[in-house]
C-alpha cells in the first residue's frame, strides 16, 4: 500500500518552513490504519520489551494499539501539568523550539525494557528526551518505532537505540 498518497502535507505548520505530515488522513481509512499498524508490529515483534512508552498526543494513537496487540504495558509521556502524580521531566530542543516532557516517577521499574513508539521521527529530539526519561527511572530503552521517518532530517543518526520506521520521506 502506498501510504504516502494517504498522508496530507500541511505547509507552514506549526511554524513557517515546516511541512506537517497529517496522519489523520491515513488513520481515517480503515484499511490503511490497520495495515500500517500491523506492518509496524511485524517490524518490532522480535524485540524483547515489557512496556511501550509513547509521547502525547499522536504517539498515543499508535503506541496504545501496539501495546494492546502485543499484550504489553503502556506508559504515557505528557506535557507539563497533564499527569496527576509525581513526575520526572526532561527539557529538549525541537526543530522549531524547545519543549519539556513528563512521566510519572513510578511508570517504569528498574531494568524494565522499554520500546519507544511515536507517530513520526524528525530530528530525534523527542526520542532522545524519552530515552533520557527512561534512563532517569532506571529503565532500559531497547528501540524506537515510528509510522513515519523524515530521513532528510537525519534524526536516526542522533539516536543511540535501534530505529524502526514504516514510511520514509
Amino acid at each position: 500500500m502506498d501510504y504516502k498518497k494517504l498522508i496530507r502535507d500541511i505547509p507552514d505548520y506549526p511554524v513557517k518552513g515546516v511541512i506537517f505530515k497529517d496522519l489523520t488522513t491515513l488513520w481515517k481509512n480503515r484499511e490503511s490504519f490497520h495495515k500500517s499498524i500491523d506492518e509496524l508490529i511485524d517490524m518490532i515483534k522480535h524485540i524483547d520489551f515489557e512496556k511501550v512508552l509513547s509521547m502525547e498526543a499522536r504517539g498515543f494513537i499508535i503506541g496504545s494499539v501496539i501495546s494492546y496487540k502485543l499484550k504489553k504495558g503502556f506508559v504515557p509521556v505528557r506535557k507539563k501539568g497533564k499527569l496527576p502524580y509525581k513526575t520526572v521531566s526532561y527539557e529538549y530542543e525541537l526543530e522549531y523550539g524547545k519543549d519539556q516532557i513528563f512521566i510519572h516517577e513510578d511508570a517504569i521499574e528498574k531494568n524494565e525494557k522499554i520500546l519507544i513508539v511515536d507517530d513520526l521521527l524528525a530530528t530525534g529530539g523527542t526520542t532522545n528526551a524519552a530515552i533520557e526519561l527512561v534512563k532517569k527511572l532506571n529503565g532500559i530503552p531497547v528501540g524506537a518505532a515510528y509510522l513515519v521517518e523524515l530521513s532528510f532530517l537525519e534524526g536516526r543518526k542522533k539516536v543511540n537505540i535501534p530505529i524502526y520506521s514504516l514510511i520514509k520521506y
